[in-house]
């Protein structure tokens, strides 16, 4: 995801004083051991279907995340985190952190990666190293099918629309590309933006397709506006697709995960998604 980088001493301070017990053993990136097992430790938010989201039980492929008994994360990221586990023979942990804490935890080498849709901005590339893509994206606007912008085929047919975007996020900076649009104070959570589209305080919201499509797949009422070629959001690829992200310095573990990565095919790919998209937890 286009999530950009809002690194906040607090965060950090919180993510240390979390992990400084978690696991029995650490000594920094990719130190880590549980329970006698090296393990890889996968920060992520565990709340943004269909990339990764908390339940609690085993079920989809589920990993558990790391100092919640009980609490297990699953989604496509996680699938990926276990494909990218096997290779580097580790076994994989989740670490739920709020997206601001993310970085910061992989700087202080609290986790090993971040693999949460994180997109390689260039901005992000000066603290941390990335893979290459995971998953590659595409931005669109959710909105409510019997509402005022359910026939847009362009951008600029959201001039006079009230629109959101994720806090730190790029897809806030998106909405600077469409004339005459107000935008909303952007909000921490995927689910509060959503609750703000349904409650009608906004005309629709920015969002990846996939999560846009894991959303209107369960929820009839909306849709996604699929823009017309060329009438879509202008953006660089490195804003908008995902990598997995590494501390600077451990350019040997960018390389495995690179090998790790060519090993699943565009179509295992599409298949991943296909399944955290059916799989993710439905909205009330």
């Amino acid at each position: 995801m286009k999530k950009m980088l809002c690194g906040m001493i607090a965060a950090l301070l919180a993510v240390g004083s979390v992990f400084f017990c978690a696991c029995s053993k650490s000594t920094g990136s990719f130190g880590a051991t549980k329970d006698g097992k090296d393990v890889l430790r996968v920060g992520m938010e565990c709340d943004y279907a269909p990339f990764n989201w908390t339940q609690t039980n085993e079920d989809n492929g589920a990993i558990p995340i790391l100092d919640q008994n009980g609490y297990y994360a699953a989604g496509y990221d996680v699938e990926i985190a276990k494909r990218i586990a096997k290779e580097l023979d580790r076994e994989p942990v989740a670490v739920k952190l709020e997206w601001d804490g993310l970085l910061p935890a992989l700087e202080s080498g609290t986790i090993d990666v971040i693999i949460a849709n994180m997109s390689p901005t260039a901005e992000r590339k000066e603290k941390v190293d990335f893979t290459d893509y995971y998953y590659e994206n595409d931005v669109v606007v959710v909105v409510k099918k019997d509402g005022e912008y359910a026939a847009a085929k362009n951008i600029r047919d959201f001039n006079g629309a009230t629109l959101i975007a994720q806090k730190g996020t790029t897809n806030v900076d998106m909405l600077d590309q469409i004339e005459g649009v107000t935008k909303s104070t952007p909000l921490e959570k995927l689910a509060e933006m959503r609750a703000a589209l349904v409650s009608g305080l906004v005309d629709g919201y920015v969002a990846e397709k996939c999560e846009a499509a894991g959303f209107t797949a369960a929820n009839d009422a909306y849709m996604y506006v699929d823009f017309e070629e060329n009438g879509g959001f202008t953006y660089d690829p490195n804003e908008v697709n995902a990598a997995i992200a590494v501390k600077k310095g451990y350019e040997q573990y960018v390389e495995k995960i690179n090998e790790a990565l060519k090993k699943i095919s565009d179509e295992e790919r599409d298949q991943l998604m296909a399944q955290a998209t059916k799989n993710q937890p439905s909205e009330d």
